[in-house]
């Protein structure tokens, strides 16, 4: 299938086309709906050149266009359609064929396998290179909609969500067996296997030493199975490299199971340690990591978004979407990392899981002011603010009293400064009972350090009027996980693995900022009709 690009301008109106035999009651409508915000504003600035790399670059049947899929895709989301439905709607109801450009189609270019066919053009070449063509975009239509409304991009909040796997919760019992039973399966269909491991092909076996299970039996169970897997392990060979249930079987062992040196396995145990978040929770979604928040258990992924807001409304301009083990932390440093410097002064509002020395110092670098409104941790002494550092944080320049140390030595391992006055300098110090220093014969001492410093200098920002105003800015963030989970079910993503996943997760945020974008367009032309009549 080579690629063809979908040139709007080319395309003409035939003289049947359904928009020339709607009346004027149903063109009123039209107007008003989404569909017009999308013809107009949205799918031209789709851009289809990217996504060549899908195609052949030799002669052959031309691709059904990409900028349709693309946008069908949104529809879809934002109308909360399934695949059928959306095929049914594009043929039936004008409002999709106007949104698409395709009223003139003599035969609507969607069949029932072309969207799940582009996703997995999509997912194969991210596999392959690395690079998500639906997130470059899904950011630049963000970056178009924000332009047209009006909304200022040098202040952004961030939050980050949980995004539940479409997977089941499994105890080590089942997840041992099921890894087993699926390479048994797979290898009983192209050789015969040891009459013991039968079984596990049968309908009713998973019922039988899942389900039917009293808690004294679990652990002889397991022995069984993790013997069984043994034997497998050996019958595979270099047979089954490709196979991904043998790969799943050969990483559950290792993460599960303990080797003894007679080739056999035990369950591996705390002793034994190397049970962390990232091992196998269910091997339908071998990508899927476990992490707990907030006193609840999590399996699966976790996303962040990056949203501008103004008097105009609120736009999603970037998102991530990584294994839940991936730290807020770890998200701001990527998007910092990505960040152009900024020509004039940008500023983002986090909460206080983005914080950090080195977060605040990449966000300076590229001239971007870093607001968290909580901060995690003990909190330092008021007085640490006053202590002037020089630039690498190793020498204390002054104290709160304006007194230069008579020494200063740095503790690299601590990152500390134990400085030293004479002892009538501080003696007489008008800062001496909030500075608490050490007293001795000749001199006084403090420990003191530049992340305490900087720690002290935000909690005095926390109380200025200023930074309140952006606290409560913030919190406007907090709708989109609510928004995300009850409107776009994103707990509820049909497929499974981190980039299958992430391509749902990137239309359905597409999707969101299409509705807002919509809202804004609908709310301005009321205003004009009123002045008009007026």
């Amino acid at each position: 299938m080579s690629f063809v690009q979908n040139r709007l301008e080319e395309q003409q109106l035939s003289l049947f086309d359904p928009l020339n035999t709607l009346t004027e009651r149903e063109k009123k409508f039209l107007d008003r709906s989404w569909a017009k915000y999308f013809a107009e504003f949205i799918f031209p600035k789709i851009d289809e050149i990217p996504y060549a790399v899908l195609y052949s670059d030799k002669d052959s049947r031309p691709n059904t266009p990409v900028n349709v899929q693309i946008g069908a895709l949104l529809i879809k989301e934002l109308t909360n359609l399934s695949d059928d439905e959306l095929l049914e709607s594009l043929m039936f109801d004008i409002r999709f064929q106007y949104a698409l450009h395709t009223t003139s189609f003599a035969e609507q270019p969607l069949s029932d396998r072309t969207l799940s066919r582009f996703r997995a053009r999509c997912a194969a070449y991210e596999t392959e290179q690395g690079v998500d063509l639906l997130h470059e975009t899904i950011t630049s239509l963000s970056s178009e909609m924000a332009e047209l409304m009006r909304i200022d991009s040098s202040l952004k909040r961030m939050d980050s969500l949980m995004v539940a796997s479409n997977i089941k919760r499994m105890g080590r019992l089942e997840l041992l067996y099921t890894c087993v039973a699926n390479l048994a399966k797979e290898m009983a269909k192209t050789r015969e296997i040891p009459e013991h491991l039968r079984h596990y092909t049968e309908a009713d076996d998973r019922n039988r030493v899942i389900y039917h299970n009293h808690s004294e039996e679990t652990s002889a169970k397991i022995e069984a199975v993790l013997k069984d897997a043994a034997t497998l392990k050996e019958l595979c060979g270099a047979d089954y490299d490709d196979s991904s249930s043998y790969q799943l079987l050969l990483r559950v062992l290792k993460e599960q199971a303990v080797q003894r040196e007679d080739g056999t396995y035990r369950l591996r145990t705390k002793e034994d340690g190397g049970m962390d978040a990232a091992i196998l929770q269910n091997p339908a979604d071998p990508d899927a990591t476990y992490r707990e928040k907030a006193g609840r258990q999590h399996r699966g992924y976790v996303a962040n978004v990056i949203e501008a807001s103004g008097k105009n409304g609120s736009i999603i301009e970037d998102y991530q979407y990584e294994q839940n083990i991936h730290s807020d932390s770890q998200f701001l440093k990527e998007t910092l990392g990505g960040m152009e410097k900024q020509a004039e002064t940008a500023t983002i509002v986090t909460d206080g899981a983005y914080s950090g020395m080195q977060n605040e110092e990449l966000a300076a670098e590229k001239n971007v002011r870093l607001v968290t409104t909580n901060l995690t941790g003990r909190e330092a002494e008021d007085i640490m603010a006053d202590f002037e550092f020089s630039e690498d944080g190793r020498k204390v320049i002054k104290c709160p009293g304006g007194h230069e140390p008579k020494s200063c030595s740095y503790n690299q391992g601590t990152g500390q400064c134990t400085i030293s006055f004479q002892k009538s300098q501080c003696q007489d110090c008008p800062h001496k009972e909030k500075c608490h220093p050490k007293m001795f014969k000749r001199v006084s001492r403090k420990t003191v350090s530049s992340k305490s410093n900087q720690r002290a200098k935000q909690q005095r920002e926390r109380s200025t009027e200023d930074f309140k105003k952006q606290s409560r800015f913030r919190n406007g963030v907090e709708t989109i996980p609510s928004i995300l989970r009850r409107k776009y079910g994103i707990d509820k993503i049909p497929v499974r693995g981190l980039i299958r996943s992430r391509f749902f997760f990137g239309c359905k945020i597409g999707a969101l900022n299409i509705k807002k974008f919509c809202r804004y367009m609908q709310d301005q032309d009321k205003c004009a009709l009123k002045m008009a009549a007026a």
